[in-house]
């Protein structure tokens, strides 16, 4: 790319009409555009005589209304959709068996590993940290990805004389008896699925579905967590999952007009029903993905609650080519798109490839065409 040359961004005007906002898309109608405009220099080109691909073919008449230069940059085609500020996707802690609800952290208070989430019968659920939900006793002869995943937090909390892999063993059994004293559990040295709660990290407790009092009924949520670091999630189609590559840059869009650096930080495929809790919008539940975005500078998104923000996502990105404004392709008579090369008092007309369309402009590559040529542009 030749220095001083800008990145060209893709306009990101969202459509009018109703439905829920979050998940309305604002699609940059850039090739429906092209279309119009190409028909429109149809009738211009109809008498192009065939051969024009062998570097151009004359053309008669008076030079073009207008002109313009090509030029080198790099093209970047964006599309850009509805988020929302907060702290990412809730999620639901429910007991695992029966009881009564005598705790709950505080609404807004962010918990980390080792510390309860919640107590049943006076003794505490804690949470820990990894991606397996416990879903199974855990005890001398168990083995597994989920013992490991155990033994790593018993291990992170301090608890030592256990070897951390997929076997429980009896020294494992030892510690956790010493982690179940800490608790004030009963020192069975096995631990059951429903003293744990497993999470990728640190959380926020966003709302309490229950109350000290109320009955713990198994499956039933007794209050939803968040993250702890403001995000910006994002609903897309399934068809724009292209989109979303984990690790991919987008660029937000905050509600005081400010733009800042981002990055997909996880995606996740949801199912989303009606607002009755019921069918989708056509009867049937909807298959969204779920996309997380974090900022460069975390702070940028703070002093948002709640908020809507949009987030522009790179679609394709084509570097240091040659491009004219759309409006300046013709449609030739044997087919394919050209441009007017005007060369001092002279045109001819010079068939082109066309690549990415962007923000009004296209990529073009042809024989003749250079950085800094006229072409004409049509009325």
């Amino acid at each position: 790319m030749s220095a001083g040359t800008a990145p060209v961004a893709a306009a990101t005007t969202p459509p009018p009409g109703a439905g829920r906002g979050r998940r309305r898309r604002a699609r940059t109608p850039l090739v429906v555009a092209s279309a119009v405009v190409v028909a429109a220099a149809a009738g211009i080109t109809a008498a192009v005589a065939a051969g024009g691909r062998d570097g151009g073919t004359a053309a008669g008449g008076s030079l073009p209304p207008a002109t313009t230069q090509v030029t080198r940059q790099t093209l970047v085609d964006a599309e850009s959709f509805d988020g929302t500020l907060g702290y990412g996707a809730s999620h639901r802690a429910a007991p695992r068996g029966g009881g009564t609800v005598t705790w709950l952290a505080a609404t807004g208070a962010q918990v980390t590993r080792g510390r309860p989430l919640y107590a049943v019968d006076d003794g505490e659920v804690v949470l820990l940290y990894g991606k397996l939900p416990a879903y199974r006793t855990l005890g001398p002869g168990t083995s597994g990805d989920d013992v490991r995943q155990f033994e790593r937090n018993l291990a992170a909390l301090g608890y030592s004389g256990f070897t951390v892999d997929d076997e429980y063993t009896s020294a494992t059994a030892d510690a956790v008896r010493d982690w179940q004293e800490d608790l004030g559990l009963p020192q069975t040295g096995r631990v059951e699925p429903d003293r744990v709660v497993y999470a990728d990290g640190a959380v926020r407790v966003e709302s309490h579905d229950a109350e000290p009092g109320d009955p713990a009924q198994p499956g039933q949520a007794v209050l939803t967590w968040t993250g702890t670091t403001r995000v910006v999630t994002v609903s897309l189609d399934v068809d724009d999952e292209r989109l979303a590559k984990k690790g991919a840059k987008v660029t937000v869009s905050l509600p005081d007009g400010k733009e800042v650096p981002g990055t997909v930080a996880d995606t996740e495929t949801v199912i989303e029903t009606g607002t009755d809790g019921g069918a989708g919008a056509q009867g049937n539940p909807e298959t969204k993905i779920e996309v997380t975005v974090t900022a460069a500078d975390p702070k940028a998104l703070t002093g948002f609650d709640q908020a809507s923000a949009k987030v522009a996502f790179t679609a394709a990105e084509r570097r240091d080519v040659l491009t004219v404004p759309v409006a300046a392709l013709l449609a030739l008579a044997e087919g394919g798109y050209g441009v007017q090369l005007v060369e001092g008092a002279a045109t001819r007309i010079v068939a082109v490839q066309t690549g990415l369309f962007a923000s009004g402009r296209v990529e073009i590559s042809g024989a003749g065409l250079t950085e800094g040529a006229t072409v004409g542009m049509p009325t």
